[in-house]
């Protein structure tokens, strides 16, 4: 419980508001009209009125109905834990794509509370003299949010479609697929502008072939939750002279709202088709155990469970010695990495690299100089040749590619072979 509440005071600073006061309950049961007892409400009335609170947030999900009466009760703003994260993905939210599945969470959340938010419509209740113009009023709002819902599910759709092309495009040029994933706030954003502008212990390491720095926009970072949520991709060099492209993605929360695991699918799909997940933990947290459940609940939900990954431990350079010592003991498989200073970075990139060999294959070719020209393009549209070397009219490539790609690729030359 401890906690959950310090996670929710967190969101409340990051959606903008001020803790004032903190009440905890026990119940064997859930209380059906206002979730909590009398005894309890009446604290937290005198609370929020002694410190001049005009919200009270509570740390689960409330029915619309308990809002109402609770509102009635305690006579001050009531938002559970869904509301309050929608607010901060609102907040958040840079793109028009964004916008829209935040708009589309938020109907979904709000269309069964219309009668608890909105006090000023009458309820559908039986009885003569009971259906007034009040009914009318919420009805026409409950069939504008539903067209509403209609049509952003429409836009939706034809954003996920045009994002399914860009990534079928994405597919066909021979470079592995990454996504970072990982708890929100673990510092996902920082480790990828560190890959991307340069990795301690790599002199090469994002330079072009001439040797200038790679100019590369970086992502936006924070310390706060959910800083970052629509997905940015990098291209990164790994240590063998290959590339692949590393997606940040949105940071995932325990109990994170089903209406935004809906309207965000679209986007968490990068994570479901990546080649490998990077999925980065808070070593700091003393929650570690936790948000890596939380991590696995919403890869499961999403099917992405079996995918190769890479565990990363990042911050290690905010921890003593004992700390560090104690993280490495319980977790001897995993790499611990700090995004800020650039320290095991290097080594994350080898174990990316070395799981990505599994389905990334590494193969050698070697042709005659005439034929290696004229098939140059086939051969850069099937891989990515990391080294060329010529010698005897002959050339030999070093090529990392896919076991369907080095298959084609295979078929393609000896049928040229062949021609006369």
């Amino acid at each position: 419980m401890a906690s959950s509440l310090a996670e929710l005071h967190r969101l409340v600073e990051t959606a903008g508001g001020e803790v004032v006061g903190v009440a905890t309950q026990r119940l064997a049961s859930y209380r059906p009209g206002t979730l909590i007892g009398s005894g309890k409400i009446a604290q937290i009335w005198a609370g929020a009125r002694a410190h001049g609170a005009t919200t009270v947030v509570f740390d689960r999900e409330i029915a619309p109905a308990q809002q109402k009466a609770l509102e009635a009760a305690l006579r001050a703003k009531i938002i559970d834990r869904t509301r309050l994260i929608l607010d901060i993905f609102a907040r958040r939210a840079r793109t028009s794509e964004g916008r829209l599945q935040v708009e589309l969470a938020q109907l979904s959340y709000l269309l069964p509370r219309l009668t608890g938010s909105w006090r000023g419509f009458s309820q559908q209740v039986g009885g003569i003299g009971t259906r007034g113009p009040g009914e009318r009023q919420l009805e026409y709002e409950r069939r504008h949010i539903q067209y509403r819902i209609r049509h952003l599910q429409g836009e939706l759709e034809r954003v996920r479609s045009a994002r399914m092309l860009r990534r079928e495009r994405r597919l066909a040029v021979p470079v592995p697929q990454v996504a970072l994933i990982g708890y929100t706030n673990v510092g996902k954003s920082t480790l990828l502008n560190t890959l991307t502008r340069g990795v301690p212990g790599y002199t090469a390491w994002g330079r072009s072939p001439r040797g200038s720095p790679l100019s590369s926009p970086g992502v936006y970072a924070d310390d706060k939750l959910f800083a970052t949520l629509d997905p940015t991709a990098r291209r990164v060099r790994l240590p063998e002279g290959s590339w692949a492209v590393v997606t940040d993605t949105v940071g995932f929360i325990r109990r994170l709202p089903t209406t935004l695991i809906a309207a965000f699918r679209a986007t968490l799909e990068e994570a479901a088709l990546a080649d490998c997940l990077v999925v980065v933990n808070d070593a700091s947290s003393a929650e570690t155990e936790a948000q890596q459940e939380a991590v696995a609940d919403t890869l499961r939900e999403l099917g992405a469970q079996d995918l190769p990954q890479v565990r990363l431990f990042n911050k290690v350079d905010i921890l003593d010695e004992s700390q560090r010592r104690d993280l490495e003991g319980r977790y001897p498989g995993g790499i611990f990495v700090s995004a800020a200073t650039g320290e095991g970075c290097g080594a994350a990139l080898a174990a990316v690299q070395e799981t990505l060999s599994r389905r990334w294959l590494l193969r050698e070719l070697e042709l005659p100089l005439g034929r290696a020209y004229a098939q140059a393009a086939e051969i850069r549209r099937s891989s990515q040749v990391l080294s060329q070397t010529a010698a005897d009219d002959k050339v030999r490539l070093r090529l990392r590619l896919t076991a369907e790609n080095w298959d084609r690729l295979r078929k393609k030359l000896a049928a040229t072979k062949k021609k006369p």
